[in-house]
């Protein structure tokens, strides 16, 4: 996931997308524990992309924006 593609989004759109990583890397935990993972960098990758979000959500909170 690309940031200057994250940037277009509106913040509710980013809060969504937050939930979503949160949802993703969750059962990417259970999966590793349970069965284990064809790619573990799946995980750093998700953990990467939930703080990309984050990180663009206080900037639009800092910003103003809604």
């Amino acid at each position: 996931m690309k940031t200057k593609d994250l940037r277009k989004l509106s913040l509710q759109d980013l809060i969504k997308k937050e939930q979503e990583l949160r949802r993703e890397l969750f059962r990417l935990r259970i999966k590793k524990k349970v069965e284990g993972l064809p790619n573990p960098m799946q995980i750093r990758n998700t953990r990467r992309d939930l703080a990309r979000v984050l990180t663009l959500i206080k900037e639009k909170q800092l910003r103003g924006e809604g």
